[in-house]
Formats: structure tokens, C-alpha cells, sequence
């Protein structure tokens, strides 16, 4: 190569070297295709709820290409799916085990086991807490499905080779995992995560059809409204009573007076909970382990406060002296992540491949 290009090269963070593995190379060659296999996990620990979840797990699992012949044993990377939403859909279309296989073959990753566990529900999906009500989701997440999928594959059975991530309402869950359990998680990337934070509407203003949950008998009466079937599910978590049946649990508006009023102390003990910036300085230690922590988010999504939310989410971990990746992007967040381009193959994908290790330690 001439002397002037490679000192260009050099110039912009490239060398001769790495050229192949830059996310918007051209592919080198057809990719081999890992194999996609569904497991079914027996869940002991969701077996306590009051919702009606289904404890056998849906499971699934990609193998990268090499998998059957290498005998080598490889990181995992764990997805949380976002709710009304499953495993299924997420893989259904073949997308993303293609984003996978491409990764691998063009040196943007080094290969890494892909897993997704079923986090969907009969109500709207996990908010991924523990919940006596609605499942102890954290709990099933690192007592059972991570020893789950050390047991059955060749895996490298360490924190430093185990990363989480997802997206929206998984965003959520992959941070939470990561600000719990970092003996467990030693990367995280979140995309596009909702509730780090207020943003900048008050709770007392959200549109939440709070005259029919208090009338449902059960989730069939709020029928599908989405928002107010959500705030079911977050009261579940964060305010669970199991003496007030159908939902068992109270709830931030509550009637007082023959009118429907914000409890001011549920609204805090529900604020605490949900929004991950409210014990993010009790969490900083643990984050202050990670080899990595990042997300992103996309400007225009037109539910702002997730904006908001995140942008002040990186300025309180900046604060905390917590080292992290946070990056605004200019589009909504439904069309910038599964694309041949897109955020999962140009950002996650190098994000893993800097943060796991990949090799047993000796």
C-alpha cells in the first residue's frame, strides 16, 4: 500500500491491518450460518406469581457457525427483549442470527454464543424486577437461565465473558442486570432504554385510563390499551398487595373521596423502582466494575422523556465517575438498529468484541 494512504489510514484510526473487520467494509465472503436451537427451561422460581405465567421457558439459543467443530468454548451474550414482544419474534424473520453470522465472518466480532429467554407475559411482557406478583425476573434471569445455558454448552463460565443487552423495556432490564449483578455481567449495552429516568412530565399527567383499572375484574377489562396495561404491570412490581385482588397491587391514583387522586408515596415508592436513575448513586460501585457499559437512543422517538431521560441518565453516571459509552443518534429507535447497518452490527457488535474476553483464563 503507498506510504501517504496508509499514514491517512492511520490518521483516522485505521490501519492496513484492520480494515476488514471496520463494520461498513464490504463483506469478504458469503458468511457461514450459525445454528438457532429452542430449549425449554423448567422455571422453579417464577412459579411464584399471581398473573398466570407459564414456567416452562422458551429458550433461544445461537450457535456461531464454528460451534459443532471447534470443541473451544465461547463468551455468551444475553438479550432482553422489549414487552409486547417475545424470543419468537425477535429471531423469526432471520435478521439477526444473519447480523450474526455476517459479524463473524467479517472480523467485526469474534464469535459469541446468543441468548434470548422468554420474557413475555399473559399481562404485557417483564419489566425485569422481582415481583411477587408478576415474577422474580432479575432471580430467573441469573439463577436459572445463566447456569442453564453453562450446563448444556461450552461456555466460558466467567463474568468477563458474559455481556447483557436489549432493547426499549430490555434496555431497562440489561442496565438493571448489569447494576445488580456485576459479578454475574461484566458488559452491558443497552439500546434505546426507557425509564432511566422522569424525563420531564409529571406522573399525575400521564394518560393512563386509571377509572377502568380500578373497575377491571380482570386484564380482558382494560382491553388494549397499552399504556394503562403497562402501569398495571409497573404497580405490580413496585407496589404488590396481595389482599386486593384482580391486579394485586396498589396503585399511585388512587380514589379518595369518591375521586380518583395521586397517592403521593405510592408515585414515590413506584418512581424509585421503575426509574433506574433513582438508585443509580447506591449502584455505582458495581457499575465502576464493568469492562463495559454503554447505550444509545434515538433523538426522535417521539415519547421525549425517554430522550430526556437518557441524556441526564449519562450526565449523573459522568457524575458518579462511572466510565460509559452514551450516544444520541439521529433517527426514531425503531429504524436504526436491525438494518444491514444498523446500530446492532456497527455499534453492539464492536462493543462486544472490545469488552469480552474470549479466552479462558489460565
Amino acid at each position: 500500500m503507498h506510504l501517504h494512504a496508509c499514514l491517512l489510514l492511520t490518521l483516522i484510526g485505521l490501519t492496513p491491518t484492520r480494515l476488514s473487520a471496520q463494520p461498513g467494509a464490504p463483506d469478504l465472503a458469503p458468511p457461514k450460518r450459525g445454528t438457532v436451537v429452542t430449549e425449554t427451561l423448567s422455571s422453579a422460581i417464577l412459579r411464584e406469581n399471581h398473573i398466570g405465567l407459564v414456567t416452562n421457558r422458551r429458550i433461544k439459543v445461537y450457535l456461531p457457525p464454528d460451534y459443532a467443530t471447534s470443541g473451544k468454548a465461547y463468551p455468551v451474550v444475553y438479550y432482553c427483549h422489549n414487552i409486547f414482544w417475545d424470543n419468537e419474534r425477535l429471531f423469526e424473520d432471520g435478521k439477526l442470527a444473519a447480523l450474526l453470522d455476517r459479524g463473524f465472518a467479517n472480523g467485526i466480532a469474534q464469535a459469541f454464543i446468543f441468548v434470548a429467554a422468554d420474557y413475555s407475559t399473559p399481562t404485557t411482557g417483564s419489566v425485569y424486577e422481582n415481583s411477587l406478583v408478576s415474577g422474580r425476573w432479575l432471580d430467573f434471569t441469573t439463577q436459572e437461565l445463566v447456569p442453564f445455558i453453562d450446563r448444556r454448552y461450552r461456555t466460558l463460565r466467567h463474568r468477563d465473558s458474559r455481556a447483557v443487552t436489549g432493547d426499549f423495556m430490555g434496555g431497562r432490564g440489561a442496565l438493571k442486570l448489569a447494576m445488580e449483578y456485576p459479578d454475574v455481567f461484566g458488559s452491558v449495552y443497552a439500546l434505546h432504554p426507557v425509564a432511566t429516568g422522569n424525563g420531564d412530565l409529571p406522573w399525575a399527567s400521564l394518560s393512563i385510563d386509571w377509572k377502568s383499572i380500578h373497575q377491571a375484574k380482570s386484564y380482558a377489562d382494560l382491553s388494549n390499551n397499552g399504556p394503562t396495561r403497562l402501569f398495571v404491570t409497573i404497580s405490580q412490581a413496585f407496589l404488590p398487595n396481595l389482599n386486593r385482588p384482580p391486579f394485586y397491587c396498589d396503585f399511585f391514583t388512587e380514589p379518595q373521596n369518591g375521586e380518583l387522586k395521586l397517592h403521593p408515596e405510592n408515585a414515590r415508592k413506584t418512581k424509585r423502582g421503575f426509574h433506574l436513575e433513582e438508585t443509580l448513586e447506591e449502584s455505582a460501585a458495581n457499575l465502576r466494575t464493568l469492562r463495559g457499559l454503554a447505550f444509545d437512543w434515538g433523538r426522535f422517538d417521539p415519547n421525549q422523556a425517554h430522550v430526556l431521560s437518557n441524556r441526564a441518565f449519562s450526565r449523573k453516571l459522568e457524575d458518579l465517575g462511572v466510565e460509559h459509552e452514551a450516544e444520541e443518534y439521529r433517527g426514531d429507535p425503531w429504524n436504526r438498529t436491525w438494518t444491514a447497518d444498523g446500530r446492532f452490527y456497527t455499534r453492539l457488535l464492536p462493543f462486544l468484541n472490545r469488552h469480552l474476553v474470549f479466552e479462558a483464563s489460565h
